[in-house]
């Protein structure tokens, strides 16, 4: 096996690691919320996820296209900074996961990928697409949570207007059963929007391999990543379920369907667009919003600070991380 061989090897195999440790980092995006309002139980709950992620991972490309040709320049990164992109995105997965964080798998591994590119050689911002990184990431990253949290507010609102003079056994019973829809609705969009990118970095490696006019994500490595991120899913990350579903605020099974809801929405709309956005902050600020209406005490403020901080460091510092993995790589070995 010649070197360039090799080096493509690994990138598969790091990118569908990161992909395997974005599913039980982030399944709780999908199921935090049904599995704290007790409609399933934890093991159904992460084997009803799993199975949706995979389907969810199998419809369309247009993130992964962000990822793999949106971003940086392909002229001035090699087979190295995609590795070191890997390693940092997968790094910071398993210090926040341990740490039982909800912060962003997308952001973490673009972070690591600007990171990377821009240590890689001479070009330095050059070699960004520093308008497409605006408008495909840093504006999404601001304008999703908020819209999260702004929307989780009025669906919940609209929802406790109609139902005020139902019975509290009735509405929990309903919104119970409407809950496995809203809750697979999630995992759907989760798999859609998170899974791609893993797609896009494999498919950026191809690229640099064997060089086309067209960026294409072939099927084996959407049925790779759909099913690394299933893999994943099915071994649940409790620590990050515990945070979202009892931490963040306390939620009946009305109010998981209002979070769960106003969250595929927003997943849906911003991956048919081809924007990376994170489903962490977007189900973390629903829940938010949901339970703001019930008073906003109802918030647990000090454990979305601590949230919110992740949020705000994890570019900046997988950036910093994967430009160090890409400094030392060169040091170790100076020749391209």
């Amino acid at each position: 096996m010649d070197g360039v061989t090799a080096s493509l090897v690994l990138v598969v195999i790091l990118a569908l690691a990161f992909d395997f440790i974005n599913g039980f980092h982030d399944c709780a995006n999908a199921i935090a919320t049904v599995v704290s309002t007790r409609v399933l139980r934890p093991r159904t709950a992460v084997l009803y996820g799993a199975i949706l992620n995979f389907a969810g991972a199998m419809i369309g490309t247009e993130v992964a296209a962000t990822i793999g040709k949106g971003l940086v320049d392909k002229d001035s990164i090699t087979m190295t900074t995609i590795i070191c992109t890997c390693l940092a995105a997968i790094l910071w997965n398993l210090l926040t996961w341990y740490r039982g964080l909800p912060t962003s798998s997308s952001h973490a591994l673009i972070g690591s990928l600007l990171g990377a590119t821009y240590f890689s050689g001479t070009a330095g911002w050059s070699s960004i697409h520093l308008d497409k990184v605006g408008e495909k990431v840093l504006v999404p990253m601001v304008a999703s949570p908020a819209i999260g949290l702004a929307t989780g507010f009025v669906i919940m609102l609209g929802l406790t207007w109609a139902v005020c003079r139902l019975q509290l056994s009735l509405i929990t019973r309903v919104f119970g059963k409407l809950q496995l829809v809203s809750a697979g609705f999630m995992a759907v969009n989760h798999g859609l929007n998170d899974a791609q990118k893993s797609m896009g970095i494999i498919a950026l490696a191809l690229l640099l391999v064997h060089p086309a006019e067209d960026f294409t994500v072939p099927l084996w490595v959407k049925v790779s990543c759909a099913v690394m991120m299933g893999l994943g899913t099915a071994m649940g990350g409790w620590r990050i379920i515990r945070t979202l579903g009892t931490r963040v605020a306390r939620l009946q099974p009305i109010h998981g369907f209002a979070a769960e809801t106003t969250a595929s929405l927003i997943l849906a709309g911003t991956a048919h667009f081809g924007m990376p956005v994170s489903t962490t902050h977007v189900i973390t600020t629903s829940i938010m919003g949901v339970g703001a209406t019930k008073r906003l005490s109802a918030v647990r403020w000090g454990i979305v600070s601590s949230i919110v901080w992740a949020w705000i460091l994890t570019l900046p510092l997988t950036f910093l991380l994967a430009g160090g993995l890409m400094t030392a790589a060169k040091t170790l070995s100076p020749a391209p």
